[in-house]
């Protein structure tokens, strides 16, 4: 930046006051630096938006990673998947040969992941909502919880009213 020391400024001065005049000299120089402070308070918000707009770039490219990965692991997993089920109708065909039964019905439906999720949440929902809650409470689990205040009330020992009082 410009380096003006305490001599450059009073030359500054100086030229200003001879070119100018004393009687607008103060307007002039209260003008100077409202423009300055103007493109300071400029180069600030363009400094800020850069920073931003980098960090909004840094955040894309991390978003797009996450999501490479996340489709990655998800294919992988969908391998895993066909693989194992495939294994699983491998075995069941061959006990069922071994039977003498026809092929099974895996392979026929055509919802089959769909069928395998609606019964998972089903079955999850009723052992979720099966207890009552008399018998959640009787095993022990908190279904409501207390303030401090409350719980000092609940269980401070109960004693005589006259014992208990310290004014009389």
């Amino acid at each position: 930046m410009i380096d003006l020391g305490l001599a450059k400024l009073a030359v500054i001065g100086v030229v200003a006051l001879m070119v100018i005049g004393p009687e607008k000299l103060p307007k002039v120089a209260r003008m100077a630096g409202s423009l300055i402070g103007r493109a300071q308070r400029y180069l600030n918000e363009v400094k800020a938006e850069v920073g931003r707009e980098m960090e909004l770039d840094e955040l894309r490219k991390l978003q797009q990673e996450m999501e490479e990965a996340a489709s990655e692991l998800r294919s992988g997993l969908t391998k895993e998947m066909e693989m194992a089920e495939a294994a699983q109708s491998i075995s069941s065909i061959a006990n069922n040969s071994q039977e003498g039964a026809t092929l099974p019905h895996v392979f026929f439906e055509e919802n089959h992941f769909a069928r395998k999720a609606s019964e998972f949440r089903r079955k999850k929902l009723i052992r979720s909502s099966a207890l009552p809650a008399w018998y959640k409470q009787q095993q022990g689990r908190k279904y409501r919880i207390l303030s401090g205040s409350a719980r000092v009330a609940k269980y401070r020992p109960k004693a005589n009213s006259a014992a208990s009082s310290s004014f009389y």
